[in-house]
């Protein structure tokens, strides 16, 4: 009977002591959530519970599990307490990247919050979301060390591998120098403010919004729903198009070609009419002037200010569409068109002769002069 209630005392004590200890923590969550809505913190490490409770019970079960005093567990003692080693490392870093990800998500939002520079906001976001990345990647592999180092074996491996530390590093960097340089490239981008996560870019002709940016690539989103992933260094060296820097508020052009008769006067009040009615439109400025002129058109340009590079597109197009269908239906001369006119007639051939310089007939049997070549 001991040999039974043993094992299931153990087990259930440690199962509801980290039920217990569990649902403990996350009342005092929540009351400090309440006591303080200014920040999402306390909130978001709630989301700690799960790998907080894996953590407890393993831990538990690590120091207890030979108290069951079944053949079994001694039979395989060292085995049972390598997988409960293994099982609370990798349960440790889950918590640990969890408790990371909320004090990072908290303070970006209430920095987002308490910022109304947009510009900033995408700037700490691209920031923090790479520092959580290495945080991540700092923590696998000092977890997946850990792990190894409980293998007896594999620590004598360890220990005549640092011996040859020094050439294996050398060796790694020149083999992964295009990452490493990827990687130092995404530290320069995240904390040198050249790109930003929202940014409308353009890159090698596209024309696209930063969608992600990782330690060795960015995802640019074009306009029709394509991902182009280029590597980081691109954008350290290579000349690109941002949009959003230096500020959110943005000027664009319309270009429009037509004909020398058109009626600006009556364009300029068909523009602000459009304008008016253009939620891109920020009302800031706008005008309408003639930039160039050719033997048959007229070069026209509206330029016009919106919020952001979305609103600037759509401002112009706005424009150009509603200004082209206006120009088409009630002034249609103003827009370009070939000139084409007939061409000049030839005067009648005489029946029996040539036509001279002056248009006369000329006597197909006149005489030649000597020329004295017989």
């Amino acid at each position: 009977m001991e040999n039974v209630l043993r094992p299931l005392i153990v087990v259930g004590g440690a199962l509801a002591l980290t039920l217990l200890l569990g649902w403990l923590a996350d009342l005092l969550l929540r009351r400090a959530n309440a006591r303080h809505p200014e920040t999402p913190l306390w909130g978001l490490l709630r989301r700690c519970r799960p790998p907080l409770q894996v953590v407890l019970l393993t831990a538990i079960l690590r120091g207890a599990y030979r108290q069951t005093k079944l053949d079994i567990i001694q039979d395989h003692e060292a085995g049972i307490g390598q997988v409960l080693s293994l099982v609370l490392i990798a349960s440790t870093a889950w918590l640990v990247l969890r408790a990371a990800a909320a004090a990072v998500e908290s303070t970006y939002a209430r920095y987002a919050s308490m910022s109304a520079d947009r510009a900033r906001v995408r700037r700490v976001r691209t920031q923090v979301t790479l520092i959580m990345r290495i945080v991540t990647a700092v923590v696998c592999v000092v977890a997946g060390a850990a792990m190894l180092l409980t293998f007896p074996e594999l620590r004598a491996v360890g220990t005549s591998m640092l011996a040859s530390a020094g050439i294996i590093g050398i060796v790694a960097g020149v083999a992964a120098q295009s990452t490493l340089g990827n990687l130092f490239a995404g530290f320069q981008i995240a904390f040198g403010d050249m790109v930003r996560l929202g940014d409308t870019v353009v890159v090698d002709g596209e024309w696209g919004v930063i969608d992600e940016v990782t330690l060795t690539v960015v995802a640019v989103r074009t306009w029709d729903e394509r991902r182009i992933t280029m590597p980081v260094s691109y954008f350290t060296s290579q000349p690109f198009e941002n949009w959003s820097r230096g500020g959110v508020q943005m000027t664009g052009s319309v270009f429009l070609q037509l004909d020398h008769r058109a009626p600006l006067s009556l364009m300029r009040k068909k523009t602000e009419e459009i304008l008016e009615h253009c939620e891109a439109w920020d009302r800031r400025s706008w005008s309408l002037a003639v930039t160039d002129s050719t033997a048959t058109t007229m070069e026209v340009r509206v330029v016009v200010t919106a919020r952001d590079a979305d609103d600037i597109w759509t401002a112009r197009c706005t424009v150009r569409e509603q200004l082209l269908v206006w120009l088409a239906e009630e002034h249609p001369y103003a827009l370009p068109r070939v000139t084409t006119g007939a061409a000049d007639p030839l005067p009648p051939r005489p029946a029996g002769g040539l036509l001279g310089k002056d248009g006369t007939a000329a006597d197909e049997h006149r005489e030649l002069p000597d020329t004295g070549r017989g």
